[in-house]
């Protein structure tokens, strides 16, 4: 049996804290610093975290060698699971020719690639983050990003950005059910608490996101469009959250906000349209490189000065009507398949027959009071992931497009061949999320910001901001910090449902920085070895939204804002 502790090195918990964060912070200077590839950055971090278990943690090497076997498995399903078969529908519409169609039925919504940013990775995204999440959301919003004409890094970012918002309440309200699971805190307490957080933070994503594509004068052009969306959005979410139902609240705030920006777009523009020219894979089994070439035009509102494509498409002859049909089938047969996952008798057949739960082998591992880590046993929901939902919807798919099996399967081949360096970084960070999980490193550096009294309120966003880095998961992070956030709020005379709720709300901010979620948006737009590009693009703005929140929660804690604590 293994026992960890918090104090290994030199009997200090600072000094522990310190050696702890060595891996992170060199996986982050390898990344962001010397521009080295994820999958070779994750590998090295991943050794210095299991020779900081084993010398440090003095965590015995089977067991080190076990929790690695662990985390990479759980890299492997259901990550890694979700995002194959995610990127396997997207190269079902590649190789059927549909994907070019798609773009063509996004831009007639609006041949603006600012609003085009709003509808798909913020509104369209938070639908899909609220069925799917894992990574699923990014993949597909940034592949119609693509489809749409948008430059492939500014594809990845704006996906990644609007990522962020739905993510407390993604995939079913997953993070905050694991955060009621792991504390005892009442679920309605906890969701009403993120309720009033996350409305400040999804208020201001949409005017980030267009200056992003655009800068100030997308923001100049487009601010009442993106300001509509972010407050209707941030709103829905407040009162799904506290009055209505944990579970649907992204979905009640995607849908909501679509139709707010629909009835908006019915009688406002902005002054000039952001158009742009697709450059549309090939029919070759998608192997031709995806975006690349896509040039951008501004047009004013009389089409003066375009660069946008109008030649006529290869299924013309189908009927507009017919063609949208077509092009939206792969979205809307997902969301169907994950909706109809959720009716409570085919959600409670699928978790009877579904779902294998089995004590990992070679761990025995207690904390420091001597209780079994919980993180021993493991869930395999083969029937119910989210990857395999997926899949079936890719099956749904060919049947729609009639393609062949040999097509289907060679589509396949070539998303496993595209993601081959990412497989190798998700399952190594994953490895690493739970090597330093169980060995207790992650538990050291936790309790180190939590020692801090007082200051508790200002760290514990800081805290969920690490997690979710770490592990690309709000619902991961949850479950590693959330005992340690409500007992660490009681001994600072803080209240535990803010500070529980923190590490939820705050850390969402950290999602876009992951290296999965980062090795998963490279690959959705083809563009492998840009982690490090998308990292440095993307840190001030995950670092700006968290001071911002910080000093609403940090408010929250004090008579000021403390009446928002239910």
């Amino acid at each position: 049996m293994y026992q960890q502790t918090l104090d290994p090195i030199g009997g200090s918990l600072g000094w522990s804290a310190v050696i702890a964060a060595v891996p992170l912070l060199a996986m982050f200077v390898m990344l962001g610093v010397f521009r080295w590839k994820a999958h070779r950055a994750a590998l090295i971090a991943l050794a210095l975290a299991v020779c900081a278990a084993i010398v440090g943690w003095q965590m015995p090497i089977g067991q080190a060698a076990s929790a690695t076997a662990e985390g990479a498995f759980y890299g492997l399903f259901p990550i890694l699971w979700i995002l194959v078969n995610a990127l396997f529908v997207y190269k079902l519409t590649v190789v059927s020719g549909w994907f070019e169609e798609l773009g063509r039925v996004i831009r007639s919504i609006s041949d603006d690639q600012r609003i085009l940013a709003i509808l798909i990775a913020f509104c369209f995204g938070a639908l899909l983050e609220s069925l799917a999440g894992f990574g699923a959301p990014v993949a597909i919003s940034a592949a119609m990003l693509l489809a749409a004409g948008m430059k492939p890094l500014k594809a990845a970012c704006t996906s990644l950005l609007a990522n962020t918002a739905p993510v407390a309440f993604g995939a079913l309200g997953a993070p905050i059910l694991a955060l009621a699971g792991v504390t005892g805190l009442p679920l309605d307490d906890l969701s009403a608490m993120a309720g009033r957080q996350t409305p400040f933070i999804a208020a201001i994503i949409p005017l980030v996101m267009v200056f992003l594509v655009d800068g100030r004068r997308g923001v100049r052009q487009t601010w009442p469009v993106a300001l509509v969306a972010g407050l209707v959005f941030g709103f829905a979410q407040f009162l799904t959250a506290n009055y209505f139902t944990v579970e649907l609240t992204d979905v009640v705030a995607a849908i909501v906000t679509v139709i707010a920006v629909l009835g908006m777009l019915k009688f406002w523009s902005p002054a000039e349209t952001l158009a742009a020219t697709p450059d549309v894979p090939a029919r070759d089994g998608g192997r031709a490189p995806v975006g690349a070439g896509i040039g951008v035009g501004i047009t004013t509102r009389s089409g003066a000065d375009t660069t946008a494509s109008t030649s006529p498409g290869r299924f013309d002859h189908y009927g507009r009507g017919r063609r949208a049909v077509y092009a939206l089938a792969p979205y809307v047969t997902i969301i169907a398949i994950f909706s109809l996952a959720q009716v409570p008798v085919v959600k409670s057949w699928l978790a009877d027959v579904g779902t294998v739960a089995f004590a990992w082998p070679g761990l025995d591992i207690v904390d420091p009071d001597g209780n079994a880590v919980g993180a021993q046993t493991f869930k395999l929901d083969h029937l119910r992931a989210t990857g395999t939902l997926l899949l079936l919807s890719a099956v749904v798919t060919t049947v729609i497009y009639g393609i062949g099996i040999r097509e289907a399967l060679r589509a396949y081949w070539d998303t496993l061949v595209q993601l081959r360096w990412t497989i190798v970084t998700v399952t190594a960070v994953l490895a690493l999320a739970f090597v330093m999980n169980l060995s207790g490193q992650t538990g050291s550096l936790g309790m180190a910001l939590a020692s801090t009294g007082g200051l508790f309120a200002i760290l514990s966003p800081v805290i969920g901001w690490i997690g979710v880095a770490i592990t690309g998961s709000d619902t991961s992070s949850n479950s590693l910090f959330g005992v340690m956030q409500m007992t660490a709020a009681q001994q600072a005379g803080l209240d535990p449902v803010l500070m529980a709720s923190a590490n939820s709300s705050a850390g969402v901010l950290g999602k876009m920085l992951s290296p999965q979620n980062l090795s998963v948006a490279v690959a959705a737009v083809g563009l492998p070895g840009s982690e490090g590009a998308i990292l440095r693009k993307l840190v001030g703005w995950s670092l700006g939204l968290l001071a911002f929140l910080t000093i609403i929660i940090s408010l929250q804690s004090t008579p000021v804002l403390g009446w928002m604590v239910p």
